[in-house]
């Protein structure tokens, strides 16, 4: 697929939706589902590292996601730290590279030790950044870098003057990365589910009526062909979707 380079999004974030209903329509545990959904997630990357997409950004486990089953959760958390494992090698290979936003302090030691081997691998890799939210929540991020900046208006390190949207940006997750051009969720619904909201106030939004196990190369470019056709205005005067 030829894109128009001049309006080609460098940043598209992904919510990942549908694994469990995508397993239960098949009459498959909900396990499956997540293991599909992995390998989804590994031929999507690949394909947006090809096509020159700079960075992508998925929700793979929330902060609020520990409120479901134990043994789903349980399941999951091994599904995430054998991926780390094994994919990481793929990503090095592939020249991807890999970061996690969140909180990892709540999660397991080995799981920690993965990711922290998983981003040591990657993090000279010079093609798409691919950034999994893993236990994240937009509101924790955003208290988060506010007890940061207070605490160095605290130790006079900073003015409350010097508090501005920039400074913000620079003491989330995301520091150092534009923000996502396109959101993209799956299996229609129409929500945030506490994704990146700051990042995502002039994000242009699509939702899709597909499970994402089901998601594929042809979607991306749909989803890059549509965002193309959309004028971003950004509150003020119209401007290109580049």
């Amino acid at each position: 697929m030829e894109f128009a380079k001049e309006s080609m999004p460098r940043h598209i974030a992904i919510i990942m939706d549908g694994n469990r209903r995508w397993a239960k329509e098949k009459g498959m545990p909900v396990s499956y589902g997540h293991k599909e959904g992995a390998k989804t997630l590994e031929k999507i990357v690949r394909y947006c590292n090809k096509i020159g997409l700079e960075y992508i950004t998925v929700y793979a486990f929330s902060t609020e996601n520990w409120r479901r089953a134990e043994e789903e959760v349980s399941s999951l958390m091994k599904l995430l730290e054998n991926y780390l494992e094994v994919y990481s090698k793929k990503a090095d290979t592939e020249n991807i590279r890999i970061k996690i936003l969140g909180d990892i302090s709540k999660l397991s030691e080995g799981m920690q030790k993965s990711i922290n081997k998983c981003m040591e691998r990657t993090k000279d890799n010079t093609g798409v950044t691919l950034n999994l939210a893993l236990n994240y929540g937009g509101r924790d991020e955003i208290v988060r870098a506010v007890k940061v900046i207070s605490q160095k208006v605290k130790d006079e390190e900073l003015q409350i003057e010097d508090i501005t949207e920039n400074l913000i940006s620079d003491n989330l997750y995301t520091k150092g990365e534009p923000d996502p051009d396109l959101l993209i969720r799956t299996s229609g619904e129409i929500r945030l589910s506490n994704f990146l909201p700051w990042q995502l106030v002039y994000t242009e939004f699509l939702f899709i009526q597909k499970n994402w196990p089901d998601f594929d190369e042809e979607d991306i470019d749909s989803a890059i062909l549509e965002y193309q056709k959309r004028t971003r205005k950004f509150g003020a005067n119209a401007k290109t979707s580049s």
